[in-house]
């Protein structure tokens, strides 16, 4: 099964090693998900990043969480990312993301920032803390954002509360602890992403 055509799940995999990188990947892509993101406190991420990229087709997404500055989206890039995913909103990141033809995606945590965010160039953003937010914080943001900003809702983001943040407007999620932790194997990723994909497809 495959989520929603346009809902996207993204699966941050905060604390991986370039070792677990490519099987996790793999695992990833047979249960449907499509999209990755390696957060840069992770074990050498730049290399976990290009190790994806060699497993992933090139129609999926694959890149780095947690970016802070430009010299880490210039990094991205170079290890062949084209996400740059931050949790806060710095025009300079988004700038340069452009810049370089990749997909900035910077976070968010009030309607302010949200409209700074589109105004500085993001046309999706990160509502993030997502448990902070919730799924009617995000109802009211899309009753005043432009129908085209893409929200995607992370932090406390799981399989049963996905058709409420879909039902909010989230353009999708991405989601860490619930679907890898440092540690798990390619089997448990695989199972626990099959769960999030089925119940994505199981959304209207």
């Amino acid at each position: 099964m495959q989520p929603p055509p346009g809902f996207r799940l993204v699966a941050i995999l905060r604390g991986i090693t370039p070792a677990e990188a490519p099987a996790i990947a793999a695992a990833l892509l047979e249960a449907g998900i499509r999209e990755v993101e390696v957060p840069l406190n992770s074990p050498d991420p730049f290399s976990s990043i290009g190790l994806i990229r060699e497993v992933l087709p090139d129609d999926c997404r694959v890149g780095a969480g947690t970016v802070l500055d430009v010299a880490q989206v210039d990094a991205c890039g170079a290890a062949g990312g084209t996400l740059i995913v931050s949790p806060n909103l710095n025009p300079t990141v988004v700038a340069r993301a452009l810049e370089l033809g990749l997909e900035p995606i910077p976070g968010v945590a009030t309607p302010t920032e949200a409209f700074a965010a589109l105004a500085a160039g993001a046309r999706s953003i990160k509502a993030f803390p997502g448990e902070t937010i919730g799924p009617a914080g995000l109802k009211a943001w899309k009753a005043v954002l432009p129908p085209e900003a893409a929200v995607l809702a992370v932090g406390g983001v799981a399989v049963d509360n996905l058709d409420a943040w879909r039902s909010a407007g989230a353009a999708g999620v991405g989601i860490g602890g619930g679907l890898y932790r440092p540690g798990d194997d390619a089997d448990q990723v695989r199972r626990r992403a099959i769960g999030l994909v089925t119940a994505a497809g199981g959304l209207q």
